[in-house]
Formats: structure tokens, C-alpha cells, sequence
């Protein structure tokens, strides 16, 4: 059972398309960059309403950031939105292995993210020098809409701190820009497209994939791997390709 703590309000952006970031402050324990913890609130009924959400930000910093879609017929992501009128608890503990040290050393790492599912990159990425166990990062995020890219600032910082190894790929699936790649990844994977428009080879001996967002994407994502590159799910027990968390 979870031990919970009171949030501290520090930060609440509210961006277009009900997407939002939350800045919490609270003692919780120590984390590990990818993990992700779980927000909550106490309803009428004296029922805890919880949802798990994964931190934007590094393991020291001692400001919490969530990035979060507004669902507006949800239980908890409404008083999240509006949390200066409601009592939000954060556990004290946090949870998962989406972590780099549960990776196998390979010469690629691929991170893929749609929407708010960025988080667990951002703050690996923010936190550990990774190059230690991979030689290339490639970070691949796909929004709808240009204006749903409310985080390419850590971005900015990410590709000043690892220079030319690590390549950014930005998609967009709802809106074609001259910028960036247009369609859905498992298509672009399929086709060739996203290989082709970094020029790395997404290749079973050298790369390992972290998926992270809609499931979905997930899924469909997993098949093509599965089919086309002959790639095979990570378990601590059993060695793989692929390491996935789905964001709801």
C-alpha cells in the first residue's frame, strides 16, 4: 500500500489542447530516472482516486513536473487541471523499470514517445550521461499538431548536452510541416521513412528500442519489430529488443 504525501503547489502551465504541467514540491524518496509515481485525491465517498503519471524531470531536482492531458470526464485529471482548489497527494515511493540500468549495452539506443509520454526520457536524458552504455541516442516523438510541442526547450538542452550523438526526430501525425516527418510510426518504421530520414539503421544486432505512450502505437509498433526486424521483447530473465510502458 502506498504512503502518501500532500503536494505542494509551485507550478500549474496550461498549454492549448488541454494538455498542462504540473510542478509539485513534496519529501519523497529518492527515484530512479524513467521510474514513474503515482498523484492522487481523496473523493466525497472517502474513495483515493489515483493515476500513475512519470516525472519530466531528473531524480535531483527537488521540483516534481508532470506533463499531462486534461481527460474532462476523468476522475482525477480535472482536479489536477484546477488544483488550487483541491487537496493533491503524491505517493512517497515511486515504481517501474522503464530505467536505463535494465538495458542491455548495445550501440543504439532508440527512445520512441507519442504525446505526454515523453516524461521518462526527459528525465533520463536530463539526469545520467547515457553514453557510457550506448554510442547513439535516437529520441523519436510524435505529436498530432505543431502546437502540441510545448517541450522542445528541454529538447534544446538535451541536444546541447550530447552534441552529435543523439539525433531528435519530431512527427507529427495530424498535421504535415516541412520541419518534420508526417504519419504514424509504425508506418514510417514499416516504409523505411524513419531510418531513412536519419540515416541509422534500426538494426537487431546494434539497437534497442524503448517505446513509450499509447498503447496502440505500442502494439503496432511491437508487430512491425516483431515481423520486420526479427526484434523480440526485453525481460530481466530473458534478453530482448524491445522495452515498452504503455501511458494508460
Amino acid at each position: 500500500m502506498s504512503q502518501w504525501l500532500k503536494a505542494n503547489v509551485i507550478k500549474l502551465k496550461k498549454w492549448k489542447n488541454n494538455l498542462f504541467t504540473l510542478v509539485i514540491q513534496a519529501p519523497i524518496n529518492s527515484f530512479v530516472a524513467g521510474q514513474f509515481t503515482k498523484l492522487s485525491y481523496v473523493n466525497s465517498d472517502k474513495k483515493r482516486i489515483q493515476r500513475a503519471y512519470s516525472f519530466i524531470n531528473p531524480p535531483h531536482d527537488k521540483n516534481l513536473e508532470f506533463y499531462i492531458l486534461l481527460i474532462k470526464t476523468g476522475q482525477l485529471t480535472p482536479r489536477l487541471y484546477d488544483i488550487y482548489h483541491h487537496k493533491i497527494y503524491i505517493a512517497k515511493n515511486s515504481f517501474g523499470f522503464f530505467t536505463i540500468t535494465e538495458l542491455p549495452s548495445k550501440e543504439n539506443i532508440w527512445m520512441i514517445a507519442t504525446g505526454t509520454a515523453l516524461g521518462p526520457y526527459c528525465s533520463i536524458l536530463q539526469h545520467e550521461n547515457i553514453l557510457n552504455k550506448f554510442n547513439k541516442i535516437i529520441l523519436v516523438y510524435a505529436v498530432k499538431y505543431n502546437i502540441d510541442l510545448n517541450y522542445l526547450n528541454i529538447f534544446k538542452k538535451i541536444k546541447n548536452k550530447y552534441k552529435d550523438k543523439i539525433i531528435i526526430k519530431i512527427i507529427l501525425s495530424q498535421e504535415k510541416n516541412k520541419k518534420y516527418l508526417y504519419g504514424r510510426i509504425p508506418d514510417l518504421i514499416r516504409s523505411g521513412k524513419l531510418e531513412k530520414s536519419i540515416n541509422e539503421p534500426l538494426h537487431i544486432d546494434t539497437s534497442h528500442v524503448m517505446l513509450c505512450g499509447n498503447p496502440n502505437m505500442i502494439q503496432d509498433t511491437q508487430k512491425i519489430l516483431f515481423s520486420l526486424k526479427n526484434m523480440k521483447k526485453h525481460f530481466r530473465r530473458k534478453p530482448g529488443h524491445i522495452t515498452s510502458e504503455n501511458y494508460w
